[in-house]
């Protein structure tokens, strides 16, 4: 779940709040609720009303029964009761835990989101999360990987050939080409890419469209991944047809396992994980590298920020332009390695 997750708390509908099945402790006259009722119902909410992947819905999930399994708070309490202090007090423990600021920042909106669905349906009469701040995040600059470094992962499929040397070739190279987030790329289908192979309409973040491209070395280790795919498992069949013709169709996502299958995020983690450890370049890359690394190249090229933006698929214009410090700081650092008066030369 993104930090932003809790942006539209206020947004939410008029609609009559749902009801979960097993709610023992729901007072249907007054309309209380406990920690517990109200954290199933919202989860209910957020995965049948709101249309939320059911990795965001997990993500809410985890921070709130944390919420409620803390002592101080306990799934059985009524949520009216749950004070400002309560929450802050979750907010020290978690921060007792040596927990990263960016998880409790996630924790405090996934609880924030909470309180404010309970206070639109009126179980709440007043919402004690919006008088919790967030903690501050040290400000740190996205990873990313150099020209060489990524010409070394891009090719080290065909050196080493540990997996599926065209299949990740391919999905090194779109990753980098087109700056699409993991998940983005492992929900990639046939459909979705362009006849000649060159862009595609991802979804990403909020369920928004956008489309990609890919450059002509990303295009033609693509072309190459779905010729050996094509001898391997055969064609895309048209349409849904009858029983005995999709015993026999081909996954229509673009990137398969060896077993024909779709390829899932965790498994092009995996893929990423043994090219960058010690069997390949022995330089361990995230897989959000690539997308760091593209967003730089395009700055680092000229690009204007506002067309990242728009590539990138971020939401606010704000979240780009970290890109445009780690420019600066290249541009800096090779100045001070070029230029004769730098203060990196050797004494």
């Amino acid at each position: 779940m993104s930090g932003s997750s809790a942006e539209n708390q206020n947004n939410l509908p008029d609609s009559a709040p749902l009801e979960t099945a097993g709610s023992s402790s729901l007072n249907k006259t007054s309309g209380t609720r406990t920690v517990l009722d109200a954290s199933e119902e919202f989860l209910l909410y957020l995965e049948t009303v709101r249309g939320m992947s059911s990795n965001t819905v997990t993500a809410y999930k985890n921070d709130l029964a944390q919420f409620a399994s803390m002592s101080h708070i306990g799934s059985d309490r009524e949520i009216s009761t749950v004070t400002a202090e309560d929450i802050r007090g979750c907010i020290a423990f978690l921060s007792k835990e040596k927990r990263a600021s960016s998880s409790i920042n996630r924790f405090i909106a996934s609880v924030r989101s909470l309180f404010a669905y309970c206070r639109k349906f009126q179980y709440i009469q007043v919402d004690p999360a919006l008088d919790v701040k967030t903690v501050k995040i040290p400000k740190t600059l996205p990873h990313f990987m150099t020209r060489p470094e990524v010409d070394a992962l891009c090719t080290e499929p065909e050196k080493k050939e540990l997996l599926w040397e065209k299949r990740d070739c391919a999905l090194f190279e779109m990753l980098y080409s087109s700056g699409c987030r993991i998940s983005e790329m492992a929900s990639l289908t046939f459909e979705d890419i362009s006849g000649d192979y060159s862009s595609a309409v991802v979804t990403g973040k909020g369920n928004k469209d956008r489309r990609v491209y890919f450059a002509d070395d990303s295009r033609n280790a693509l072309i190459a991944y779905l010729e050996d795919r094509k001898k391997r498992f055969g064609t895309i069949a048209a349409g849904s047809g009858s029983k005995k013709n999709q015993a026999v169709k081909s996954d229509p996502h673009i990137f398969v396992n060896q077993d024909g299958k779709a390829l899932t995020a965790r498994g092009m983690r995996w893929i990423i994980a043994r090219y960058s450890g010690p069997e390949g370049t022995n330089h361990h890359v995230n897989p959000h590298a690539f997308r760091h690394t593209f967003a730089t190249a395009m700055l680092t090229g000229g690009a204007d920020v506002r067309l990242v933006q728009e590539l990138l698929g971020h939401a606010s214009i704000s979240t780009t332009q970290r890109y445009t410090h780690i420019t600066t700081d290249r541009l800096i650092a090779e100045y001070n390695k070029a230029h004769p008066h730098g203060g990196n030369k050797d004494k």
